[in-house]
């Protein structure tokens, strides 16, 4: 007899219990322009800041992922430079119902052009202190990658 089981779900032999091994890689990129200030996102429909980013597409690579976000979101095209500053604890996603492990990229574009892209509603550059003490746990986390990028 065949059963289907979910994507990323283990079966354990001589047993009756599965466990669920599927984690969203979401990308983000930390940009900061000449004062010092970051850019953040509003993505369509939420209502607090965000670093620029999203999830990973299979077979994807990491720097396709980037600039892909960042197309997406804030309208960049052209080339760029990126290094690793932070990886975040996995953290379920109540917004998307999964489980997500987050890469924090600092990202030096070559022009420094952005407009709002089709998956944001707002974009601006931000001094990362007024996040410091927000309400908001994902705001909050800005302040804490660009005091480490």
């Amino acid at each position: 007899m065949s059963q289907e089981y979910a994507l990323g779900t283990i079966e354990h032999e001589n047993s009756t219990r599965s466990t669920d091994y599927l984690y969203r890689i979401s990308i983000k990129s930390l940009i900061r322009n000449n004062e010092g200030k970051v850019l953040v996102v509003k993505e369509s429909g939420r209502d607090y800041w965000d670093l620029p980013g999203g999830g990973m597409d299979h077979h994807e690579s990491i720097e396709l992922a980037i600039a892909r976000e960042l197309k997406e979101e804030v309208g960049l095209v052209g080339d760029f430079t990126y290094k690793i500053i932070d990886v975040d604890e996995a953290a379920y996603a109540k917004v998307h119902d999964f489980w997500q492990v987050r890469l924090i990229f600092a990202v030096t574009p070559e022009v420094m052009d952005f407009t709002v892209g089709e998956d944001a509603d707002e974009i601006a550059f931000v001094d990362p202190g007024e996040f410091k003490d927000s309400d908001e746990a994902v705001e909050r986390k800005i302040y804490h990658y660009a005091s480490i990028g």
